[in-house]
């Protein structure tokens, strides 16, 4: 109870969260997106997410709370991006340990992998690029997405913003739950989500090449115009 605790009481920089997400991870997920990145890759569509000292700051407890309300609704997994969620690794580290709790709640018997939410992390480091004891905050990641976004190798791999970025499982559930789509592809049709709060639109999911200009158009079609987007700095 007292490391529990402790990891709730522990601060985190983030940049936004939101529930359900389609778009990063199979079925309906609560996303996280840490504030903080220094890689800077051109073309990131969230540009708005690299200052470490934007976004706001919460606990590791207040991230937990809106996971088990999640949970609660339904949630079939967490998905933890950013920025770059290696930059706040015991962050990173005390969510993912927290989540793991919450999900195991009521597990019972007939409680199996197909039943269990899973935990993904993108990160836009490669193992070697870290030392072990910031990449070791990935432990409890059922799978991960590494490598820097190059918009110059666009995929259509799911889940994946570039063709250099590999998606990882980690566990017996990041293998069953990840492995079918290690090779799989977007079918037709968009691949960012839009929501709006009546103040402000966002975008969540992983868009392809010239997909955020065309809904931009689409949008001044409507009436509706940008101001400002993330993704032109």
């Amino acid at each position: 109870m007292a490391e529990y605790d402790a990891d709730a009481a522990r601060e985190v920089r983030i940049a936004d969260g939101y529930f359900p997400v389609e778009t990063l991870g199979p079925g309906r997920r609560l996303a996280l997106w840490f504030q903080g990145c220094a890689l800077a890759c051109p073309g990131c569509m969230s540009r708005h997410t690299w200052d470490p000292a934007g976004g706001r700051t919460a606990t590791v407890g207040d991230l937990l709370r809106l996971w088990e309300a999640a949970l609660d609704r339904g949630a079939r997994g967490l998905t933890v991006s950013g920025g770059e969620p290696l930059a706040q690794p015991a962050a990173l580290a005390a969510l993912l340990r927290g989540a793991d709790r919450l999900r195991r709640r009521g597990d019972g018997p007939r409680t199996g992998l197909a039943d269990t939410a899973d935990l993904l992390v993108y990160t836009g480091h490669e193992p070697d690029e870290v030392p072990d004891r910031v990449w070791s905050a990935l432990s409890g990641a059922d799978a991960v997405v590494t490598g820097r976004f190059r918009v110059a190798e666009p995929t259509d791999l799911v889940w994946r913003g570039s063709a250099n970025q590999r998606l990882v499982p980690r566990t017996r559930l990041g293998t069953a739950r990840y492995g079918p789509h290690l090779t799989r592809t977007y079918s037709p049709g968009p691949r960012v989500t839009l929501r709006t709060d009546g103040t402000a639109t966002r975008l969540y999911g992983v868009p392809a090449r010239g997909e955020l200009r065309r809904l931009e158009l689409g949008l001044a079609a409507t009436g509706v115009r940008l101001r400002g987007p993330s993704w032109r700095g």
